[in-house]
């Protein structure tokens, strides 16, 4: 048996089922900034997690000599450290893990002066970094003081709301919060929730002291029936290879905004003409104005494109740039070709991403991911949340993972 735990293989294998508690770790780090955490049972969660970080302590000093392990010495503190600041007083799951980080970076087969110096730079991350987030929630973030009244979920289970009341210098408001509810991660201890996923849904001031919220189930003929009724300018905001699919190329989108009256002028329009003006509408010498060009194929490209703009594209003097092949970046490099005498553009260029929704039939909506049938949220018996205009409108991009600082609130 001592020669198997001498064994420089067995070492070998240990230090790589040690390094799958530092992933472990590395996979909290992930959930601090991207979901909040709801501990089921504290208790239980407790010893299990002191549990699993005592054997991987066990696992870590057993093989400190191997360089998996030194390397996990060295990641599990500073990875811990969104979770201290995002997940602050869930001390059932922070202590473990930081006791098991300092014990093992002390006691690692690191030299010292490599764990001197890696301990230094740990110890004034933390110390920065709590001043810092700090510093954020006390001068940044409002301070108000809210009370979930009533929450649940629909019908279908899809969604959960909650009626929150905020007290402020105001009088207050009543707020109506709709999430997903298909966006948690469970465990059988824990539960993740995505963050910034809730959308405001109905808005009241001053706070509302009777609430009524309603639930119904309403196909997709009668919703879309139902909004045509009430205006024939309702618009749907989709994406290029939506309208694309929607026989809505990227070119016929094309548009301009926010023109400077001198250029108004030289197209023959006036101060008090309406904006945007879609590129489509416009001749070949009036495109010229603005720098564009039209091909037989009713494609713009840039007429004189700027050497930084050349670049920009990997492109050589002579090329055709075409406005389907920007960035926004490069767009933007386009856009300040002409500029004021305060560094101003004179124009801007987008396309349109907007198609009104009495234009759309039944079929082109499936095609869109509207559901045959959904939820409908009533708040006092006012319409406030329909889950057709949730789909078609994208509001809960469950798959995006963008880091803002509205994720530290």
């Amino acid at each position: 048996m001592k020669s198997f735990f001498a064994n420089i293989w067995t070492k070998r294998i240990m230090a790589v089922i040690g390094a799958l508690y530092t992933v472990a770790v590395c996979f909290l780090c992930y959930y601090s900034i991207f979901y909040n955490i709801h501990i089921n049972q504290r208790g239980s969660v407790c010893l299990v997690a002191s549990a699993i970080s005592l054997v991987a302590l066990i696992i870590m000093l057993y093989t400190r000599k191997q360089i998996i392990t030194r390397i996990s010495s060295f990641i599990i503190l500073p990875a811990m450290l969104p979770v201290v600041l995002l997940y602050f007083g869930r001390w059932e799951i922070i202590i473990p893990v930081i006791v098991t980080g300092v014990v093992i970076l002390l006691l690692s087969g690191a030299g010292e002066g490599a764990k001197t110096a890696i301990g230094t730079i740990i110890l004034l991350m933390y110390i920065f970094g709590a001043l810092g987030y700090f510093l954020f929630t006390s001068f940044f973030v409002t301070a108000t003081n809210k009370s979930i009244v009533k929450e649940g979920e629909s019908p279908s289970g899809k969604y959960r709301y909650s009626v929150v009341n905020t007290e402020d210098s105001s009088n207050g408001s009543t707020a109506v919060y709709v999430e997903p509810n298909y966006a948690d991660v469970k465990y059988p201890l824990v539960t993740f929730t995505l963050k910034n996923q809730e959308r405001i849904v109905y808005l009241e001031r001053p706070i509302c002291e009777e609430i009524n919220i309603q639930w119904d189930t309403k196909s997709r003929q009668d919703i879309t029936t139902e909004l045509n009724s009430i205006s024939d300018d309702i618009t749907v905001h989709l994406s290029n290879s939506e309208l694309e699919a929607l026989g809505q190329p990227f070119d016929s989108r094309l548009q301009l905004s926010d023109i400077n009256v001198y250029y108004l002028f030289k197209i023959g329009k006036t101060a008090h003409d309406v904006e945007p003006i879609r590129l489509d509408t416009l001749t070949d010498d009036q495109l010229a104005v603005f720098n564009i060009g039209r091909d037989m194929n009713g494609k713009y490209y840039v007429l004189a494109p700027s050497q930084e703009l050349l670049t920009e594209m990997e492109a050589v003097s002579g090329d055709k740039l075409y406005f389907s092949d920007m960035t926004a970046d490069t767009m933007e490099l386009f856009e300040d070709i002409e500029t004021d005498d305060y560094g101003n553009s004179m124009y801007s260029i987008e396309a349109d991403n907007s198609i009104l929704l009495n234009t759309l039939n039944d079929q082109q909506l499936a095609d869109l991911g509207v559901s045959e049938t959904g939820d409908v949220m009533t708040f006092n018996d006012k319409i406030c949340f329909r889950y057709y205009v949730a789909e078609i409108e994208d509001y809960y991009n469950t798959e995006s993972r963008s880091l803002s600082v509205d994720l530290l609130n």
